[in-house]
């Protein structure tokens, strides 16, 4: 190959005589009027003379992949200027200049000094330019060339994006690959695998080859209906399943894949189809049957019906291979289970009256055991709070009596609920709700609804309606319920007021008479009676207070006070409060002046110095008061034969170390004075005593006086036996009682 390019190569060199053809061929006209620059010409004969072309060439051309051992020889660049002698220089520039092509810059031959690929660069650009010697100026102008890499058969034919994978349905018609079977099936191979060779130059000889792999895969297509595996199935089913649970599993064959294997079941109208239900699994495409009504071994034992598996997409073009869907038997076998009791009813609901008698029977339930083996059943409630506590249930019989009298008014409905267990197995019970609704009776009687109090006009005339009454019953009021009304029979003979019952559940209160005076009487007391209609029937007295008011005219009311009656006909009420302020303020001032007096009076008493009577000290400190009755002990004053023991004082806090104190009893003779220095020297030295002085009050005069009695009465007709200087010596308190009887002289003639 490479000997075949060269020798073309060296052809068109030959048949072309070695001469250079410009890229473009230029117009004859613009060549000559363009005459070449900077280039030394030997003779000028006129300006219009023709300049011949200096140096013109054509593209060059390289082969690929040289792998000889000298340079590749390109071409020959050869100015008409250039004589031979040297005096042409040749430069070389542009794409690849002096990396992969060389010039000889005296002979103008190109080389290329480097291997070259087609496939990585097609073709070179590049600028040569003849430049003289001496001078350095360029002989001819810059001009471009292209260098082309001729291609070589060195690559092989290469499959890109090998290797393939392509997909063919089953079943397939003949196509562009086409298969060497008919009808292959996917169900029976689905991979396959095919090896492919490309060759080039036509597959002539000494073209390169290259290969890939191709893998195939046949696609699935529904031409397989679903099968059973067998024709019956059989399935055991406790009869205490769940309404709605999955009972069993059935499954189809279907050989096809995808959505073409997807089966949907159903079963087909008969025996057991309004019980059961079949849904399809969607992950294992089997028939789920579920249960769509309770089972009953006592009711019926088995059933039988028939499923159908189909599927869903269906191919038009393999109808011919006969119905994509198949039928099988499914026999449900129902196990006797043990179950609990079940009630004759689903709720269980009753009426008692209130107030019926403890232990009454107000109704019954009943539970059975329906197995086989039946058992006996017991009954009892539900405690779940104290409502259930009204009622008892008999264990054996379920009758539910009262066990608390009932009170409609309080409780209307009771709400409780009724286990019943077999006595084989307690642990299976059954619970029923039991609703109780409490009659009503009779027994509060209607009363008055508000208002008790109305009022009419001293200028009533006789039938005038003063009142319109209702009534209202604590009982449940049934239908129709009606109430009457009337006078009591005691009022009946009054000639003021009268009742009116209008036969709709209210009446009217009118007058009997022509006016009436609130100086006579200002309120009235009608007695009002009311009966109901229910059985027993129910009455009640009430009382209606009627107040007599001043009005005008018209009838609207001015005045029901009391004191209004009292007031002259000319006084306003402004007037009355105008008069009761002024009286209010004259007793204030009244009050405040007598007050300030007695204040005045009892500070002048207490502060006078020249009073004969012992003066009497205030302290701050306060005493215990009345409890105050262990500060002091008056009973030895009482009498002085009593010992008085120590006693803890409750209004001072007792100081730890108590003295316990022995007093000689007094004799009878003991003297007033040495009795009192006695009781002060005590005090003194006790340290128990309070440090505060304290009024004590002696009414103890003692046994006997060495003056005998000091009355007047049983005095003798002279005193000047009587010595009272002694009166001097007991100190200040005593002063004014000795200059009284210490300096007067005693006249006889005074004496009364």
């Amino acid at each position: 190959m490479l000997t075949r390019n060269c020798l073309s190569l060296l052809l068109w060199v030959l048949f072309d005589g070695g001469l250079l053809t410009p890229l473009h061929t230029q117009p004859q006209e613009i060549l000559e009027a363009q005459p070449r620059e900077n280039v030394p010409v030997p003779e000028r004969r006129s300006s219009v003379q023709r300049v011949k072309r200096g140096w013109v060439w054509n593209q060059f051309f390289v082969l690929e992949e040289y792998m000889g051992s000298e340079p590749q020889y390109v071409g020959k660049l050869h100015s008409d200027l250039d004589k031979g002698v040297g005096t042409v220089k040749y430069t070389l520039s542009g794409d690849g200049a002096g990396t992969v092509f060389t010039i000889d810059e005296t002979t103008g031959d190109i080389h290329a000094i480097r291997s070259l690929d087609r496939e990585e660069k097609p073709f070179y650009t590049l600028r040569a330019q003849a430049v003289d010697v001496d001078t350095k100026k360029p002989l001819e102008p810059e001009s471009e060339f292209i260098i082309k890499v001729q291609d070589i058969n060195d690559n092989e034919p290469k499959f890109l994006d090998g290797p393939y994978v392509a997909s063919v349905p089953e079943m397939s018609p003949v196509g562009v690959i086409r298969t060497a079977l008919p009808n292959m099936d996917r169900e029976v191979k689905e991979q396959y695998q095919v090896l492919i060779q490309a060759k080039d130059m036509g597959g002539q000889l000494g073209g390169l080859a290259g290969t890939t792999t191709v893998n195939i895969t046949l696609t699935d297509v529904n031409d397989n209906p679903p099968r059973f595996p067998k024709s019956i199935f059989h399935l055991k089913v406790p009869e205490t399943s769940h309404v709605g649970s999955a009972i069993g599993r059935i499954r189809a064959v279907d050989p096809d894949s995808g959505k073409n294997a997807e089966i949907e079941y159903n079963i087909v109208p008969g025996d057991g189809g309004n019980l059961f239900d079949i849904t399809t699994d969607e992950y294992t495409q089997e028939g789920v049957i579920k249960l769509k009504k309770p089972l009953d071994f006592e009711t019926k034992k088995a059933y039988t019906f028939k499923v159908e598996a189909s599927n869903l997409h269906l191919d038009h073009r393999f109808h011919s291979v006969g119905p994509f869907k198949d039928t099988a038997t499914v026999k449900i076998n129902v196990l006797d289970m043990d179950e609990p009791p079940v009630f004759s009813k689903p709720m269980y609901t009753m009426e008692v009256y209130e107030d019926t008698p403890v232990g009454t029977i107000i109704g019954a339930v009943t539970a059975q055991d329906l197995d086989a083996g039946s058992s006996s059943v017991r009954y009892f409630m539900d405690w779940k709070n104290d409502v259930d506590s009204y009622f008892t249930i008999d264990a054996t019989e379920g009758t539910i009596a009262t066990n608390e009298l009932l009170d409609r008014e309080s409780t209307a409905q009771y709400n409780f609920s009724i286990i019943a267990s077999k006595v084989s197995n307690p642990l299976l019970t059954s619970k029923v709700n039991v609703i109780i609704n409490v009659l009503d009776v009779n027994e509060f009687p209607p009363e008055i609804s508000v208002p008790y109090e109305t009022s009419v006009c001293e200028n009533a005339k006789p039938g005038q309606v003063i009142q319109t009454i209702t009534a209202a019953d604590k009982d449940l009021s049934p239908a129709g319920q009606r109430f009457s009304f009337k006078l009591s029979s005691e009022a009946s003979n009054k000639p003021n007021f009268t009742v009116h019952d209008y036969r709709n559940n209210t009446a009217g209160i009118e007058t009997r008479r022509n006016g009436y005076s609130r100086r006579q009487q200002e309120l009235y007391f009608l007695p009002v009676v009311i009966e109901d209609s229910s059985y027993p029937v129910q009455s009640s007295t009430n009382t209606l207070t009627i107040r007599v008011c001043r009005c005008d005219s018209d009838g609207t009311i001015q005045s029901c006070n009391v004191e209004a009656i009292f007031l002259p006909v000319g006084l306003s009420t402004g007037a009355l409060i105008a008069i009761l302020l002024c009286i209010v303020i004259l007793l204030v001032i009244v009050v405040l002046y007598v007050a300030l007096r007695r204040q005045k009076k009892k500070d002048t008493l207490m502060t006078s110095k020249e009073d004969i009577r012992d003066n009497v000290i205030h302290y701050d400190d306060e005493g215990g008061g009345e409890e105050d009755t262990q500060a002091f002990d008056i009973g030895a004053l009482r009498n002085p034969k009593v010992i008085e023991d120590n006693k803890i004082r409750r209004d001072i806090k007792p100081d730890t170390l108590r003295f316990t104190r022995h007093r000689p009893p007094a004799e009878d003779n003991t003297d007033i004075r040495d009795f009192i220095n006695q009781r002060l020297k005590e005090n003194d030295v006790d340290p128990s005593a309070p440090p505060y002085d304290s009024l004590a009050t002696y009414a103890y005069e003692g046994n006997g006086s060495v003056a005998e009695s000091l009355s007047s009465i049983d005095s003798l007709t002279t005193e000047a036996d009587q010595d009272y200087d002694y009166l001097s010596d007991w100190g200040p308190r005593f002063k004014i009682l000795a200059d009284m009887f210490g300096e007067e002289s005693y006249n006889p003639d005074k004496v009364t």
